[in-house]
């Protein structure tokens, strides 16, 4: 899987395609901040940093399951870590923000920015999935 320097596709061509007033509606000012216009939510303000549970983390503004909670792990950076996501159910881009080039993560359903992945994770894949806990949903096991 290759993971830095693929583009993200125009929204058209998501398989979730909605005009940005139906997202304003559907979710959260927050949410809306993050997923849509590629914000970043504050360090250790997400609840689901605490998660533990067995389970799915869930795309919040399609509902894609793109990482399982066997892949969470806790990273010291105040958000929602994981080693791999769900194959096929993630995209990256190349993000030159802030005077700086990153590995824009987003779902590959609805185009949502969800955060960025870096090479400097655990084993067995070596990356670090950064994610911005109002970009997820849980959904525990056997729901």
């Amino acid at each position: 899987m290759a993971l830095f320097g693929n583009k993200t596709a125009p929204a058209a061509e998501y398989p979730v395609s909605k005009p940005e007033s139906e997202w304003r509606r559907e979710l959260s000012p927050e949410a809306y901040r993050v997923l849509r216009e590629h914000g970043t939510e504050r360090a250790g303000t997400s609840p689901l940093n605490a998660e533990k549970r067995p389970g799915t983390f869930l795309c919040a503004g399609c509902g894609t399951p793109l990482f399982d909670a066997a892949t969470k792990y806790e990273s010291g950076t105040g958000w929602p870590s994981f080693f791999a996501p769900i194959e096929g159910n993630v995209g990256t881009s190349t993000d030159r923000s802030f005077f700086m080039t990153r590995t824009e993560v987003h779902c590959a359903r609805c185009g949502g920015h969800l955060g960025h992945v870096f090479p400097d994770g655990p084993q067995p894949t070596g990356l670090r999935y950064c994610m911005n806990g109002v970009s997820l949903r849980f959904e525990p096991a056997g729901k």
